[in-house]
């Protein structure tokens, strides 16, 4: 973590103490979060991370007391201070207030915490372990980026000491959802699948999306579908997304190598990079004009 830290809308250095137990949200987990990556000093996506945090917000009845352009000013204002133009930052908004345990004195309903941080060096690929009922596709909140994120770190410190980078997790019905920090894809011949949100219990990762919806690669289709064990492991090639990783190979599942196909992996990778470059050229110009 870098220097400074965000607080609401005020700077405060890492080490100063700004919460309390009685805010009940950092006691239960009851809050939105989202990690963005600053590429040259450009918060990319921040328009996709602001709309799901608003949207899991409503969802946890956790309140979002900023605008678009109040909450990219702070954290602006948060890289500048850190002088974190190639990094990540992560954004939480807590609830402070309900239950049985709220704290005497709170003011506030919610507060918000930003920070950045280096990023970090992933390498050239993961190794995968399968955790099985590890979501629940029919849950409500089945999608929800929230705070509670004990299971998901308990599940990759475990990874850690079996060997593994991370863990598949598994859905109620055997089918694959997602990492415990980011969404997966399989390439099989031209077509390349993830599953879907609607049943599978996955995040819906910015990364994800933008694939999805903005890539667009002559000949290869991108697009939702359920996705077993073995549908994984026979496919040509294997990868993970996310905002810190982009787009990561997976090497092996379980110790078992999977296929390394070179050409369509290659060609999203590329794709992909075209778009936060061209993002980061937009948003840049976007800001010379408004400043």
């Amino acid at each position: 973590m870098h220097r400074f830290v965000l607080h609401n809308r005020e700077l405060r250095e890492a080490g100063e103490t700004v919460l309390a137990p009685g805010q009940v949200g950092f006691l239960n987990g009851w809050g939105v979060f989202s990690t963005l990556r600053v590429s040259a000093g450009t918060l990319f996506a921040f328009e996709r991370h602001y709309a799901r945090m608003e949207r899991d917000a409503r969802r946890l009845r956790v309140p979002f007391p900023f605008s678009p352009d109040e909450l990219e000013t702070a954290l602006r204002k948060l890289v500048e201070a850190n002088q974190a133009w190639d990094a990540v930052l992560r954004v939480a908004v807590v609830r402070n207030r309900g239950g049985l345990f709220e704290g005497p004195g709170i003011e506030r309903e919610s507060d918000l915490v930003a920070f950045t941080a280096a990023l970090a060096d992933w390498g050239e690929g993961v190794h995968l372990s399968y955790v099985p009922n590890a979501r629940f596709g029919a849950s409500p909140f089945a999608g929800a980026k929230i705070t509670s994120w004990a299971e998901n770190l308990t599940w990759y410190e475990q990874a850690h000491e079996n060997g593994f980078d991370e863990v598949i997790l598994l859905n109620e019905n055997g089918e694959v959802s997602e990492c415990t920090s980011a969404n997966i894809f399989a390439i099989q011949g031209q077509r390349v699948s993830t599953p879907p949100l609607a049943t599978s219990g996955c995040l819906p990762g910015v990364t994800r999306a933008i694939l999805l919806e903005e890539i667009r690669v002559p000949g290869i289709e991108i697009r939702e579908q359920t996705i077993t064990p073995s549908e994984l492991e026979a496919a040509d090639r294997v990868f993970i997304t996310s905002t810190t990783r982009d787009l990561l190979p997976v090497l092996s599942i379980d110790g078992y190598d999977l296929k390394q196909e070179m050409k369509v992996f290659a060609l999203l990778r590329e794709a992909f990079a075209s778009y936060r470059e061209t993002y980061g050229r937009k948003a840049g110009s976007h800001h010379l004009v408004h400043s």
